[in-house]
């Protein structure tokens, strides 16, 4: 209940420790969809981009409601940081040859370390004992789940892995029946925009190592493609950040917000990966086509807009710059086959951008004419 609810040190550190996560993820989806190996990337990156957002994520809210910021949250909030970098760890193994015992391993540590802190919460708040209380049960019994897992025959990890994502899922939505745990809902929406921010740095530090690699190599037309990088990720960035967001606080739809946003982590940190596999592309170091690799940008582009317009723009937005962000959606698909993709690419998200832009001072303007009214 505090009015002004802000990240602390601690989970900015947090935050700072879980992108070297993400890095490894979008390093990963990079090198694979380079060498041709596009199912087998897509199907890595997605399960390996799950087990780190859904810790982040559980973490994050959490700490809304419960920050105590006493020495033994600090020193449990540690443990999970721990348990991500071991989880950076096997991220390489895991696309490569498809092992995912070290993530487990480093899943299982964040999470386990969640346990204690429901469990804490159980003892110091009363009136949402059921809710912490089943959150400790069902997250420890899920976590028993993956370390079986790894027992499995090859052909069941895939299966098993859908059951116990959707036992993850679940486990939030059963909690927080008996009474919602107290988060913060102004400060839960600081949290994502700050790891959105985090995302984002990493798709600038990807795509500018990789021009980088090529400049050096004396391909000097790379900054071409540079700048139209810088664009794009300019663009996601006014998207996300042109109003400000509100969650709801009833629970289906905090749900529907909260999960939602994966898709936005994973695709935000895909973009950068793609954006390098057209470097290696113009370097004729990809054993993929030309329409392949801007595939590799259009793609997460299109399902970040849409997962964006679902999320904040339906509700906010009226009128023509409502249906803008499907419409632009689906012409970045048609972008791969242009012939300078990344450049039609960014030039759409910038006319979205206008767009949004003007959508937006129309309707200050009309508020502000109704409010002298």
């Amino acid at each position: 209940d505090e009015p002004h609810r802000s990240a602390t040190p601690l989970e900015l550190f947090f935050d700072l420790c879980f992108v070297v996560a993400v890095a490894q993820a979008a390093a990963g989806l990079h090198h694979d969809v380079a060498e041709g190996r596009v199912g087998h990337a897509v199907g890595g990156y997605l399960m390996v981009f799950f087990a780190i957002w859904w810790a982040w994520m559980n973490v994050t809210w959490f700490a809304s409601a419960y920050d105590t910021d006493d020495d033994v949250y600090r020193i449990t909030t540690l443990v999970e940081i721990a348990g991500a970098l071991i989880l950076a760890a096997g991220v390489p193994r895991a696309f490569e040859v498809g092992d995912f015992t070290t993530i487990t391993y480093g899943y299982v540590v964040m999470r386990l370390a969640a346990v204690t802190h429901w469990i804490r919460a159980a003892a110091g708040d009363p009136g949402h004992r059921a809710a912490a209380v089943r959150y400790a049960v069902g997250v420890a019994v899920v976590q028993l789940g993956w370390i079986l897992r790894l027992h499995l025959p090859d052909g069941w990890r895939v299966g098993s892995f859908v059951v116990l994502v959707l036992a993850e899922l679940l486990v939030p939505a059963v909690a927080e029946r008996p009474g919602m745990t107290p988060w913060h809902p102004r400060h839960i929406v600081e949290r994502y925009g700050l790891f959105t921010l985090i995302v984002l740095g990493e798709v600038v530090l990807a795509t500018s190592v990789a021009v980088q690699t090529g400049v050096d190599a004396g391909q000097r037309s790379l900054w071409s493609l540079a700048a139209a990088g810088a664009v794009i990720v300019f663009a996601l960035w006014w998207l996300y950040f042109d109003r400000p967001v509100e969650v709801s606080t009833r629970l289906r739809r905090a749900l529907f917000w909260g999960y939602g946003h994966y898709l936005i982590f994973a695709s935000v940190a895909a973009v950068g990966a793609g954006l390098a596999v057209r470097v290696d592309h113009e370097r004729h170091q990809a054993h993929l086509s030309g329409v392949g690799s801007a595939y590799a940008i259009a793609v997460p582009v299109a399902v970040y807009l849409l997962t964006l317009w679902a999320l904040h723009v339906r509700r906010q937005q009226h009128g023509p710059a409502r249906a803008a962000y499907p419409v632009v959606a689906a012409l970045a698909l048609l972008t791969p086959l242009g012939p300078v993709p990344a450049h039609l690419l960014a030039g759409l998200l910038f006319v979205l951008v206008a767009v949004t832009v003007v959508a937006r001072r129309r309707s200050t303007s009309s508020t502000a004419g109704h409010a002298r009214g």
